[in-house]
């Protein structure tokens, strides 16, 4: 049997794996197809065996537990954006367990997606769409809108715009499957160094 704490850790670093995106897309207009794969993967498993079937690119994970180390360690190098985009996440998360209406919503629009996999490839535009499409009709409505920064240029774009929320769809599917395998905001503080030490075990080299 799995660890639970392990598990939590690979659940969160796919959280911080997608808002790291996320950010890169904002501020560079685009992302690295593989990593970008990867996040979106991960909302399409929907009933996995173990935690590890949801993170099929453990290399793609390396990001998310790099900041992990960063954000929960004790270095200096925090970023207050990420932090701000995880608090907005983990709290859309709460309302979203909370409408039994919008988790069935999501189950259903998520399934037409899986389905349109048999065409396309997940990094195609117009499944990037339809991933953006599921958060802003179903994530964004029920509590306060994330405020992403980056640069203007790139986030008038309307691609660049469905990249972020698709991501952003990603980084919840992810905080779902934390809270589901039992994490909560306070372990970030008083189980910090076993989060952080299990990172750095984690982190492939």
């Amino acid at each position: 049997m799995s660890d639970p704490i392990f598990d939590r850790t690979m659940a969160f670093a796919g959280i911080l794996q997608a808002i790291a995106q996320v950010q890169y897309v904002a501020r560079h207009g685009s992302t690295d197809s593989e990593q970008l794969a990867a996040a979106l993967n991960s909302i399409l498993v929907t009933n996995p065996d173990n935690t590890a079937d949801v993170y099929a690119d453990k290399v793609a994970l390396n990001k998310g537990y790099q900041l992990i180390i960063n954000q929960l360690g004790d270095d200096k190098s925090k970023d207050v954006e990420v932090t701000r985009y995880l608090v907005g996440i983990l709290a859309l998360e709460r309302k979203l367990a909370r409408s039994s209406n919008a988790l069935g919503m999501l189950s259903e629009r998520i399934n037409q997606v899986d389905r349109q996999l048999h065409h396309f490839e997940i990094t195609d535009e117009q499944v990037v769409a339809n991933f953006a499409g599921i958060y802003s009709d179903i994530i964004s409505n029920l509590g306060p809108k994330i405020q992403i920064s980056g640069n203007p240029e790139f986030l008038k774009q309307p691609q660049v715009q469905q990249k972020i929320r698709a991501l952003l769809l990603s980084a919840m599917r992810s905080a779902v499957l934390w809270r589901q395998l039992g994490g909560k905001r306070r372990h970030l503080v008083f189980a910090r160094k076993s989060i952080v030490d299990i990172a750095k075990k984690s982190l492939t080299l």
